[in-house]
């Protein structure tokens, strides 16, 4: 069996290195910028309808579960479509985050039972934390890099721990960003579910920062990061549990955070500024211009008549009445699957992706 030592087991004061507490410094003073800017929005859920798909789509990169943007964005205007079974994963990522976010917005709390609830949706079953031996990780050519807790009580008393850990704030006297970098390196070490768990452990990290307070709503994504980083992210993962290099995996995760951050002010500012440009140009040019209508067309990249109907409150001829008038004057490209006709905002598709869809591409 892996030892795995509690995290109260580790001093706090070895991370008041100079560089870790420089590097802590210049995160925390981004992570509050991300944070103001994010409540500068006249309609937070927009970052989190959009910003969600986006961390959706790059923590599933991570595991090799891949797909588009357009593909992605083409299922959260038509659940029902015929879609491949990796943006289908990807889908219910978007909804596991908005499940966990919801329950600890509501508590206060990230509990085992809120991430047992988080993976469950991701995976689509209720296996819940593992009982049965066998799990092992493995490189890419198959070899065996690391074997966490095997035996279920073990597992289970270790989750118990870390729970305390994350819930508890007197047990560990260090910074937020600190603990949520030791807090994931715990997570994905104990490795408590048959699968998904480093999809489960990204969304716990950026959970325990709304639940401190840095962050409002989600929108300090790591994984677009993570994955332009792989390899030294596994790397270091593996250097704290062969050579107890905490300090190393946390100078990591506070670039992470310090980087995210950044790319995530630069985000919203361009969604914020088209939003403004969108809401004086519709409404000087067409007379049924309201808010419910740009938080409409911000809220979904790919919107369609019946998201218009119900956010509206119009009739199915008035939303396509409203959405092909957009699209004569410019505001939106119109394309068609089956029978059905969606919309899509391109500047936005393109500040979200970092690019450029090309006309008729679609």
């Amino acid at each position: 069996m892996t030892d795995i030592p509690p995290l109260t087991e580790l001093r706090p004061e070895r991370f008041d290195r100079p560089d870790i507490l420089k590097r802590l410094n210049a995160a925390s003073r981004r992570l509050a910028e991300l944070k103001g800017v994010a409540a500068s929005m006249p309609n937070q859920d927009i970052l989190i309808s959009t910003l969600g798909l986006q961390e959706a789509k790059d923590s599933s990169a991570i595991e090799n579960i891949v797909t588009t943007h357009d593909e992605l964005f083409r299922e959260a205007a038509f659940p029902d479509m015929a879609i491949s079974a990796s943006t289908k994963e990807v889908a219910h990522y978007r909804q596991a985050l908005r499940v966990g976010f919801d329950a600890v917005r509501k508590s206060g709390l990230l509990t085992n039972n809120y991430i047992l609830e988080i993976q469950a949706e991701l995976e689509r079953n209720r296996a819940g934390f593992r009982k049965l031996p066998g799990t092992a990780l493995k490189s890419d050519s198959g070899r065996t890099v690391y074997t966490p807790p095997q035996d279920g009580t073990v597992i289970l008393a270790l989750m118990a721990d870390l729970e305390r850990f994350i819930n508890q704030d007197e047990l560990f006297d260090a910074d937020p960003l600190i603990k949520m970098a030791l807090l994931h390196h715990q997570f994905e070490s104990i490795h408590p579910f048959y699968d998904g768990n480093g999809r489960t452990g990204r969304i716990v990290n950026v959970l325990y920062l709304v639940k401190q307070g840095l962050l409002d709503i989600p929108v300090l994504y790591l994984s677009r990061h993570i994955v332009r980083t792989k390899s030294d992210y596994y790397r270091l993962l593996q250097e704290v549990r062969d050579h107890d290099a905490w300090e190393d995996w946390v100078l990591y995760m506070l670039t992470a955070v310090e980087y995210t951050a950044t790319q995530g002010i630069a985000t919203i500012q361009a969604i914020k500024s088209l939003l403004f440009d969108y809401k004086h140009r519709i409404r000087t040019q067409h007379r049924f211009y309201s808010q419910d209508l740009i938080n409409n067309l911000f809220s979904y990249p790919y919107t369609k008549i019946e998201f218009v109907q119900h956010d509206l409150k119009v009739s199915r001829l008035t939303a396509t009445r409203y959405l092909d008038a957009l699209t004569e004057t410019g505001f939106l490209h119109k394309r068609k699957i089956g029978r059905s006709n969606y919309y899509i905002n391109l500047p936005l598709f393109d500040i979200l992706t970092g690019e450029a869809m090309v006309e008729g591409e679609a």
